[in-house]
């Protein structure tokens, strides 16, 4: 079994002034796909808009600093994900392309190998 993490992008704006027919559709895709991958679901949540996060980096001179907000301006943003634990790639796309934000014009999802150690 492979562990993947899948990343649901979406342009916020859109999705906030998306009628509720529409957030409907993605929500039972949600379902779909949850019913659908049933125990690989290890995890999934639906995150909070990127403005109310905050960002830490280091600069050149060892410096940490904070920014509220994301730390690289986008139109799409993080909006939630799925940690899933699938045999293998395939079944992972295959899970996927259950997910609405795949088909939409707005969103997408990346699929992301958990690196394994040792």
């Amino acid at each position: 079994m492979a562990k993947y993490l899948l990343l649901i992008y979406g342009d916020e704006q859109t999705w906030e002034t998306m009628p509720e027919a529409e957030q409907r559709a993605i929500d039972e895709g949600h379902i779909a796909f949850r019913a659908a991958a049933g125990a690989a679901v290890l995890d999934g949540q639906q995150l909070d808009a990127a403005r109310t996060s905050t960002t830490l980096r280091t600069d050149a001179t060892g410096r940490v600093s904070q920014t509220d907000g994301p730390f690289v301006e986008t139109k799409e943003a993080v909006g939630g994900y799925y940690l899933i634990d699938v045999a293998d790639r395939d079944e992972a796309v295959a899970l996927t392309m259950r997910l609405r934000e795949v088909h939409a014009g707005h969103s997408g999802v990346e699929i992301r190998p958990i690196f394994q150690h040792g």
